[in-house]
């Protein structure tokens, strides 16, 4: 079975599908990584926020957050399920993003918080470490930012 790309706003993901991508965010946010956190935030249902998920039939097996911010965009909630990983489908989805994002604002900057041993993943989509090291729920993270073309 062929694994699908999917963006929507979460008005408009169907409801089994969005039960699936926030199950599955809360089992590798808190329950793998154990940090007791409000993982369901608010942020996915602001305004220009869209949730991007690959799935094989109904079966979820990575997803992202987009949110617009007045000065930049941002990319977050990066997540694959374990039996998932490996494939290269977070790659897919963060390339899909990424071009989704400089089409729509070319000018904007992408920026991410990332957990630090996840920087150099991250640095294949052109990312770079922007600020010190921080520690979110105990886990090491770093800002990332990716400036658009031709921007120093």
């Amino acid at each position: 079975m062929a694994v699908t790309l999917h963006r929507a706003p979460v008005a408009g993901i169907p409801p089994l599908a969005l039960y699936r991508i926030l199950w599955m965010r809360v089992s590798v946010f808190v329950v793998e990584q154990q940090a007791a956190y409000p993982e369901i935030d608010g942020r996915d249902i602001e305004p220009g926020a869209e949730l991007m998920w690959a799935s094989e039939g109904d079966d979820v097996l990575a997803t992202l957050r987009v949110l617009r911010e007045p000065a930049n965009t941002r990319i977050g909630r990066v997540a694959t399920a374990p039996h998932a990983r490996g494939r290269g489908i977070a790659a897919d989805l963060m390339r899909a993003a990424v071009a989704h994002l400089d089409a729509e604002a070319p000018g904007l900057p992408i920026l991410l918080d990332a957990q630090e041993h996840l920087a150099d993943w991250y640095g294949r989509f052109g990312f770079v470490v922007s600020g010190v090291p921080f520690a979110e729920d105990g886990i090491p993270h770093v800002p990332m930012r990716r400036d658009p073309a031709g921007v120093a």
